[in-house]
């Protein structure tokens, strides 16, 4: 089993570590004004982030995290609640003007809109960034009899 090693602490009152207080990376966010909100909607999930002007992170949540499970994460009301959520933390924060960008083919796109629609944000403008291949994916061979 080996030795117990003992460290003995230094004889000074603080170390260094202790003087400095740890400083934040993320800028104040007070009275932010305007954001973006980035919507991702599939069809077993529904994610909601609002972000700064710089594309920083403030508040997000998804229909998981509020308890939802399996096949009813992916609904229209777990969206509606998603957006709830973030609706008050952008409140919270003090964003007033929104542009959202919804990505995905989920039940959740429209009512999550709706939502922030209707807990009072002025909405600048609604893109929808879903991702759309060209050619999709290579064909499958020709059956050999």
């Amino acid at each position: 089993m080996g030795k117990k090693r003992i460290i003995a602490k230094p004889s000074g009152d603080a170390t260094p570590n202790e003087e400095k207080p740890k400083e934040s990376k993320t800028p104040a966010r007070g009275g932010v004004g305007t954001g973006t909100i980035f919507i991702q909607s599939t069809f077993n999930n529904t994610k909601i982030v609002l972000a700064d002007g710089r594309g920083n992170a403030l508040a997000w949540s998804t229909s998981g995290s509020l308890g939802f499970k399996g096949a009813k994460k992916g609904t229209p009301y777990a969206a509606g609640k998603v957006a709830e959520v973030v609706a008050d933390k952008a409140d919270a924060l003090g964003v007033k003007r929104v542009d959202i960008i919804v990505k995905g083919v989920g039940t959740g796109r429209e009512s999550s809109i709706r939502t922030l629609g209707s807990r009072g944000f002025d909405i600048a403008s609604i893109k929808d960034m879903t991702p759309v291949p060209f050619n999709g994916p290579r064909p499958k061979k020709p059956r050999r009899v």
